[in-house]
């Protein structure tokens, strides 16, 4: 019997589960990708049971017979479930129970690779009315889960907690990959050992609320997980705001996850026939390991949950630690003239552009007066994209438009938006106040400024979306007093309501999801977005470790990297031109720093290198990704690989973290077509040495899988970059 099924033939009866003596057929629920399949079983009236989830089954029959231990697809608190529900209801009589039922269930064919499947459960004595959505993407072997409720009582039906998916899985282990981390340090790779009890992933910021914990996972079954091996189930929940995700390890060993909204303070009232929905869950299962979980997220992300993912993004120029604040009009229309010299394709203006009364020469003044700094661009944003233009660059500006600073226009004219908690002092982060999304009156202000500020110029392309800060001392003035607890949900369905106006009024504009770094690397806004600022952090050492745990979910293509200068801003490290650009063009290559310091021969290997990562970019953006060596290993290795979908073209990455000699790099290509044969060329080199024997010679596809290759790669901050073609 294979561990990971958790359909029991033979088990006492148990809290978490009913056992069941099936005496006539269930309905069976299929919900199926190209190669998956979930199952669940059904009888009008009775829970419906969630019997499988793992490789595709296409005879499913005997899922309707004999005796079993089973689990509810939705489990309500009521009857004798006692475990962390998915769902919790209050009724006005003060009932605390809810018992759903199976009342039937719908299949819609949305496209030909979307097939949406709908169980409609009720209350067995209320009009409460559950529907579990799922929505299956066929070729990406991925299933987006959500949950809608209505109800027809007379008063409020108060929701305790709702959550978006639940499962329970059973094997002798559970393996757990979280990711975790601070400002300058997200997306840290985690992986532990489930016990007996329950582990929490959570956040209750409000904002930002994926920069120290992630609202993503990863479940291998009975041994740790391994890039091309084993059973390895996934989830991200497309969520901006509070959130949770339980993993709890019953009596009999099954494991019960749930995910969705985090209840903390958040208490829902949901009026007479309302219909409340739950963010979504992106699920997807591999029998191959966590390599493929990655590619299943990637593909379906550049479907379902960038803007353009079918596009290339740019190389770019960021000025901002190049210069900070501190600029004016020449200094930004030589770096662009720089930036050109190198073949950069887009230059963005960041923050300091705008505040006349209140001007933006520092962090504490003139956030939200969107008017540009006339003492700095005396000629407007107009006259700098248009320069930007005539060099045959793109032009683009940073914006904070949820945020206000106590030094503002704005803040005098509406104290009303600001999010503050009754009578209480309203806390300063960043020098700045968080406005009230919940209010129509912001988002219109929020929609209205966007459009304002992209009018100024018809050569404004780009826009990199920010947000400093996180919610404290919550409380709303345009909310009722009685529903406040209600801002955690209405301030992130506020917030993507002025993303669904801009996109549908700017649907071309490409936009950088940026929240003070990587603070909203999430589904839920990434779909709005072309792509987004993993992290503040810009040193290349760090900058492995955060990309390795970043891509492990969301998009290479959509992840923003940049060369930036050395030491590094953040953390002192000095590091050497080629590692920090190597690298860089392991995601979308960027730069941030004064380019006119790059001279020399690092001048010429820059814009050596910017072209080269143009003639690889199709590959690293759109190919698959195969991890080689974690960064997390005790060998100092790092390696990656990219392999177009076609299988004619690769691109290699190794870096080197510590000192090696006299041991060298060694390691296995994956993703290769084995009957091919692939000619490999060294990019970004420095010297006429290559630090691979085998430069500009050629390999069968065969031969890089099974045997490898190895590289001269000793002294720390080491690297090197290999583009691999089919001869």
């Amino acid at each position: 019997m294979n561990v990971k099924y958790f359909m029991f033939l033979f088990c006492p009866l148990a809290v978490q589960g009913q056992t069941t003596d099936i005496v006539q057929t269930a309905d069976i629920i299929e919900v199926k990708t190209d190669n998956t399949s979930m199952i669940f079983t059904a009888k009008t009236d009775a829970p419906v049971f969630f019997q499988y989830w793992g490789n595709r089954i296409d005879s499913t029959a005997d899922f309707s017979l004999g005796r079993a231990v089973e689990q509810q697809l939705f489990p309500a608190y009521g009857g004798r479930y006692f475990l962390n529900p998915a769902l919790r209801l209050t009724h006005e009589d003060g009932v605390l129970t809810t018992e759903l039922v199976y009342i039937d269930m719908e299949s819609n064919s949305l496209d030909e690779n979307r097939t949406e499947t709908i169980v409609h459960l009720k209350d067995k004595l209320y009009p409460v009315f559950v529907d579990v959505h799922f929505v299956a993407h066929k070729a990406e072997d991925v299933i987006v889960q959500y949950v809608t409720v209505v109800h027809h009582e007379k008063d409020s039906v108060r929701i305790a907690n709702i959550a978006s998916s639940y499962f329970p899985l059973h094997a002798e282990a559970y393996y757990l990959t979280h990711f975790y981390g601070s400002w300058a340090a997200e997306m840290q790779w985690k992986e532990e050992r489930l016990t007996p009890g329950t582990k929490v992933v959570e956040s209750k910021k409000g904002v930002r609320t994926a920069q120290s914990e992630n609202p993503s996972f990863l479940l291998s079954l009975n041994r740790p997980a391994e890039e091309d091996f084993g059973d390895v189930y996934a989830g991200a929940l497309a969520w901006s705001g509070n959130y949770k995700l339980s993993f709890e390890f019953d009596e009999p060993g099954v494991l019960h996850t749930l995910g969705g909204l985090n209840d903390f303070a958040s208490e829902y009232y949901l009026d007479s026939s309302r219909v409340f929905r739950t963010p979504d869950m992106v699920l997807t299962y591999s029998a191959h390991g966590k390599g493929q979980v990655s590619r299943n997220f990637h593909d379906w992300s550049r479907k379902y949950a960038l803007a353009h993912g079918d596009k290339l993004n740019p190389v770019l120029l960021n000025n901002w630690e190049g210069t900070y604040m501190n600029f004016d009009e020449k200094t930004l229309t030589d770096m662009i003239d720089n930036a050109a010299d190198f073949g950069i394709e887009l230059f963005v203006l960041d923050d300091g552009w705008f505040g006349n009364r209140f001007p933006r020469d520092d962090d504490d003044a003139g956030l939200g007066d969107w008017q540009v700094n006339k003492k700095k661009l005396p000629r407007g944003i107009g006259y700098l994209a248009d320069y930007a233009v005539s060099k045959g660059l793109r032009f683009g500006l940073w914006i904070e438009l949820e945020m206000v600073n106590p030094k503002s226009e704005l803040a005098q004219k509406h104290p009303e938006w600001v999010v503050k908690s009754g009578e209480r002092d309203v806390l300063t982060m960043r020098n700045q106040w968080l406005l009230d999304m919940t209010n129509p009156d912001v988002q219109d202000f929020v929609v209205q400024t966007f459009d304002e500020i992209v009018a100024m110029s018809p050569n404004i392309s780009y826009i990199k979306w920010d947000a400093n800060r996180h919610v404290e001392n919550v409380g709303s003035e345009y909310l009722p007093a009685g529903r406040q607890t209600h801002f955690w949900y209405e301030y992130v369905q506020g917030l993507y309501a002025a993303y669904e106006r801009i996109r549908e009024k700017h649907p071309d504009m490409e936009i950088q999801l940026c929240s003070s770094g990587g603070g909203r690397v999430d589904f839920g806004a990434l779909k709005y977005h072309d792509e987004f600022w993993a992290s503040d952090n810009t040193s290349a050492v760090d900058r492995i470790f955060i990309q390795y745990g970043t891509n492990t979910i969301y998009p290479v293509q959509a992840t923003a990297s940049h060369v930036s200068s050395s030491p590094n801003h953040q953390t002192g490290i000095n590091v050497p031109l080629k590692f920090r650009f190597d690298v860089a063009m392991s995601a979308r290559l960027g730069m941030e720093l004064q380019p006119k310091d790059i001279t020399g021969s690092d001048y010429r290997f820059a814009k050596k290198a910017i072209r080269e990562y143009k003639l690889i970019r199709p590959i690293v953006q759109l190919g698959d990704l195969y991890r080689l060596i974690s960064p997390y290993g005790e060998n100092g290795w790092a390696s990656l690989m990219y392999v177009s979908k076609d299988q004619e073209q690769a691109v290699f990455f190794a870096y080197s973290l510590k000192y090696h000699n006299p041991t060298y790099f060694e390691t296995k290509l994956k993703g290769l077509h084995p009957g091919k044969r692939y000619k490999i060329t060294e990019l970004n080199g420095r010297s006429n040495h290559s630090s691979f024997y085998g430069n500009d010679k050629t390999f069968s596809g065969e031969y890089l899988m099974n045997v490898g290759i190895r590289l001269r790669l000793y002294r720390p901050y080491s690297s090197a970059v290999l583009l691999i073609s089919e001869e």
